[in-house]
């Protein structure tokens, strides 16, 4: 299935019919996140879609949470994607720290493509789910009983934390284990 990407720079204009790049405004970011809910529940069930952030110049606090949060808040409840993910890229150095604190006072995380090729986690997320986050991305795929040794808790304990991120839309749920968003898919 070939990846999909979806230009926010290009939404942004196209929902507000402007030139520019920066994302300003709640009534902007509320405009841009329902296209890209449009756009999303159009897309394939259970695909990653890739959130290119790359062309925006300015974004304000009211845009990030329009445009981040509330869309993250429905993609874990699962409301446009039917199953899908979404892994952000594009979000540069003078993004991060506002993308940072919005994620972190709504309780929620995402998965970002960074400028060097690795994806991190961005957000709150617990030191043991960063940890089994981690450790799921390095090995690509993984079940609870193969982390637990190394994770130094019980499988049970493992599986907990897999779960959330699984629900948190973080890792998907395979038949052998737990996978890691293939970023690399995203990436055009």
């Amino acid at each position: 299935m070939a990846p999909h990407t979806i230009d926010v720079c290009a939404v942004l204009r196209s929902a507000v019919n402007q030139n520019y790049g920066n994302l300003l405004t709640r009534d902007t970011g509320m405009a841009v996140r329902h296209q890209i809910e449009r756009e999303l529940a159009a897309h394939r069930e259970g695909g990653i879609t890739s959130l290119d952030f790359s062309s925006i110049g300015l974004m304000d606090y009211s845009c990030a949470d329009e445009v981040v949060a509330k869309l993250l808040v429905l993609l874990q409840n699962d409301d446009i994607t039917r199953g899908g993910y979404v892994v952000f890229r594009g979000i540069g150095e003078d993004h991060l720290e506002l993308v940072e604190s919005v994620l972190t006072n709504h309780g929620l995380a995402l998965v970002c493509l960074c400028e060097d090729g690795n994806p991190r986690l961005i957000g709150r997320v617990s030191e043991a789910e960063r940890r089994a986050w981690e450790m799921v991305r390095v090995r690509g795929q993984a079940a609870p009983s193969e982390l637990a040794d190394e994770f130094g808790f019980g499988e049970d304990f493992v599986a907990g934390v897999l779960d959330e991120l699984s629900r948190r839309r973080l890792v998907r749920r395979g038949i052998n284990g737990f996978q890691a968003l293939d970023v690399a898919d995203t990436v055009q």
